[in-house]
């Protein structure tokens, strides 16, 4: 009897054993499969297409074995790119044109080639480098009501000149940039407009309450698909070509396998791809995370 229950117990023993070994080996193995792959710090800017950005990237890099942290709602390209500098991120989404107007300070380009290549060459310069940019393009623009348009017999931005006085609505940035506020009182001779720093409130929202005249707005957002806004024509180009291209450090763009994902994910971002991702979270109230995933899932990339 003392035997049997003695062999029972070396079998019990010998199944915890192996049991122990195969969790350690799968741990090691999980371990092993990280080793020598860089840890990603991934930083978005603070509006719902960075959102989607920052998971589309993340859940890319993640699925191929990466360590991502994510470090979302930044805050402005000003704010984001001084925590790349700082080191509190290595990898954030950001717009060509923003780059090399905004924060290069350097004048517009005139192809969306040549800003990319200006945007590299400024990036590079400070110890950073930009990787593949995306097929979309996220431009800001000078958004009004179709009936407010049509009432002040506008079509242009300097159509606007006739205006006596009126009201444009934008992020707290946009005060300070030649791509925003800036360049439509320089650039277009608009000393008359009166700006509204927005807070949670949505430009749109502002709109369609009548208590702005126009706002700034972005071409992929999904509220200029209903018919309702107009975009007048920006003939200035002060906007700029903004498609996105990740900024990262030297170091992580070392890494071919880490920028094959990358590039991989860029280069499916269409605009109506952008524009049908923005709408699922901006709309219909989807979790950035979960329309990335879907989105990563039907492109075999996740």
């Amino acid at each position: 009897m003392v035997r049997k229950h003695t062999r029972r117990a070396a079998k019990a023993a010998y199944a915890v054993s192996l049991a122990v070994a195969i969790v350690i080996g799968l741990t090691t193995a999980a371990a092993g499969s990280a080793a020598g792959k860089p840890t990603v710090t991934i930083g978005t800017k603070n509006f719902t297409e960075q959102y989607v950005l920052g998971e589309l990237y993340k859940q890319a890099l993640q699925a191929k074995g990466y360590k991502v942290v994510d470090k979302s709602n930044i805050g402005s390209s000003e704010v984001i790119d001084t925590a790349l500098k700082s080191g509190k991120i290595n990898f954030y989404p950001e717009y060509t044109g923003v780059i090399v107007t905004d924060l290069a300070k350097e004048p517009f380009p005139k192809s969306a080639s040549a800003t990319y290549a200006a945007a590299l060459k400024w990036e590079q310069k400070r110890g950073f480098t930009l990787l593949q940019p995306t097929p979309f393009f996220d431009s800001d623009g000078f958004v009004m009501l179709k009936s407010t348009a049509r009432k002040l017999g506008v079509k242009t931005i300097a159509d606007m000149k006739k205006v006596k006085s009126f009201s444009y609505a934008g992020f707290p940035e946009c005060r300070t940039r030649i791509t925003c506020l800036l360049g439509l009182k320089n650039i277009y001779g608009l000393k008359q407009v009166k700006f509204v720093p927005l807070a949670s409130i949505s430009v749109y929202t502002l709109l369609d309450d009548g208590k702005i005249t126009a706002g700034d707005g972005f071409s992929t957002d999904p509220q200029l698909q209903t018919g309702k806004y107009v975009t007048l024509t920006d003939t200035k180009h002060i906007f700029g070509f903004q498609n996105v291209a990740p900024v990262l450090t030297k170091a992580l763009a070392a890494d071919p396998k880490l920028v094959k994902i990358v590039n991989a994910v860029s280069a499916k971002l269409t605009v109506p791809a952008i524009a049908a991702m923005n709408k699922a979270v901006a709309v219909d109230k989807k979790l950035p995370s979960a329309v990335a995933r879907a989105f990563l899932k039907a492109n075999g990339l996740g």
